[in-house]
């Protein structure tokens, strides 16, 4: 498997997308109009072991409903990333049985030699 999962209207995904060229087999779910399943969600989980690690904590509804006052399970993240798109950690990179999370520097690089070694 070899996905994407962006936001179309994101500068930095969009500049990420240019950066990992040549994309080839890969496919690209704008999260916006496309939004994740649950199972989609369970395969991502399973990759990375954690919801918390996809969760943007930089999203402006995480500072709006005052979330970094609660104590989230992992159950919590989980709910929030499918109730509303912008609390995925974005871009998630998925190359068959590894996935890259966010747009760290070191994320897109590992991201870059996972996509074409």
């Amino acid at each position: 498997m070899k996905k994407i999962y962006h936001l179309s209207t994101c500068s930095t995904c969009q500049r990420i997308i240019k950066e990992l060229q040549p994309l080839t087999d890969f496919e690209l779910q704008d999260i916006k109009t496309e939004p994740i399943t649950p199972s989609q969600l369970e395969k991502m989980h399973s990759l990375s072991h954690s919801y918390e690690d996809l969760f943007s904590k930089r999203a402006i509804l995480y500072r709006e409903r005052n979330l970094k006052e609660q104590n989230l399970s992992e159950e919590n993240f989980k709910e929030l990333i499918l109730e509303q798109y912008t609390f995925l950690k974005r871009p998630v990179i998925i190359v068959d049985d590894q996935i890259f999370i966010g747009n760290s520097k070191k994320v897109v690089a590992a991201a870059k030699t996972a996509i074409h070694s």
